[in-house]
């Protein structure tokens, strides 16, 4: 074994079980249930929230838009906006309003689809 791949292997371990990589995954962990909730709402299987890019590719569908749309997501600027959008849609077809959707589903989203989720909100598609 070779001095860099001692470095790279020790790299590899420190960044999954350091204090950010436990983090991480608790945060995702708690994300996708609470997506799965959403989409179990939406009419979706709720296990498509575990996997990272259908569960964006689920809340464009979820907001009413082709999933083609998905594909914004990797152009800069305009995948903010475009953010913005699907989560004041994803909002609206759950029957909160703009500014509720702004904050809570797109700058908290943790918050927003833990309420969504497990809250009372019935969903009906966005025309």
């Amino acid at each position: 074994m070779t001095l860099a791949n001692a470095v790279t292997d020790t790299a590899d371990l420190t960044s999954l079980w350091g204090g950010t990589g436990i983090f991480g995954l608790i945060w995702y962990i708690l994300v996708a249930v609470a997506l799965w909730k959403v989409f179990s709402k939406a009419g979706y299987p709720g296990i498509l929230a575990i996997i990272p890019i259908v569960n964006i590719v689920i809340l464009v569908k979820i907001a009413g838009y082709s999933a083609w749309l998905t594909l914004l997501y990797l152009i800069p600027i305009v995948n903010i906006v475009w953010s913005i959008v699907v989560a004041v849609r994803v909002g609206k077809g759950f029957g909160k309003g703009g500014a509720w959707s702004f904050f809570l589903l797109w700058l908290f989203a943790f918050v927003g689809y833990f309420i969504l989720g497990f809250g009372r909100a019935q969903y009906t598609k966005p025309a």
